[in-house]
């Protein structure tokens, strides 16, 4: 392989979908920071139906979270600058839905040029392909 691999995971909520995903997304950073990243996406994902603002210290509770912490993280919004950063990101990329992979180069000052994006869940081989592909063009 001739370049380094690069990864970024960026927050993109859909409230055309979800009309709190934005403060969801906010949440599951908030438990990141007690290591509980995972726990409260998955809490929050199987729980979407119905979820209201006034939930998320219980779904906190129940992964086992501080909840003054968390609290305090999700009232003060120190997230949400990063979460639209995300946002106007994906946006400015044509990304219209989740999930959605760009796959592309590595350039000076830590950017990556997109050449391919793939959306929605695919399988293995789809993403093979298009690595594989990417891989050869630079040689």
């Amino acid at each position: 392989m001739t370049g380094k691999v690069k990864y970024v995971v960026k927050d993109f909520p859909l409230e055309s979908i979800h009309k709190l995903a934005t403060k969801l997304a906010e949440a599951a950073l908030c438990a990141a920071e007690q290591g509980k990243f995972w726990e409260m996406r998955n809490r929050l994902f199987d729980n979407q139906r119905g979820i209201k603002l006034e939930d998320l210290p219980d779904h906190a509770q129940a992964v086992g979270l501080k909840g003054d912490a968390f609290k305090q993280c999700l009232d003060s919004g120190k997230y949400a600058p990063k979460i639209k950063e995300g946002i106007l990101e994906a946006q400015s990329a044509a990304v219209r839905s989740v999930p959605t992979f760009l796959l592309g180069f590595a350039e000076p000052q830590g950017k990556v040029r997109a050449v391919k994006m793939i959306t929605g869940a695919q399988p293995y081989a789809v993403f093979k392909e298009a690595i594989d592909t990417l891989l050869s063009s630079q040689k």
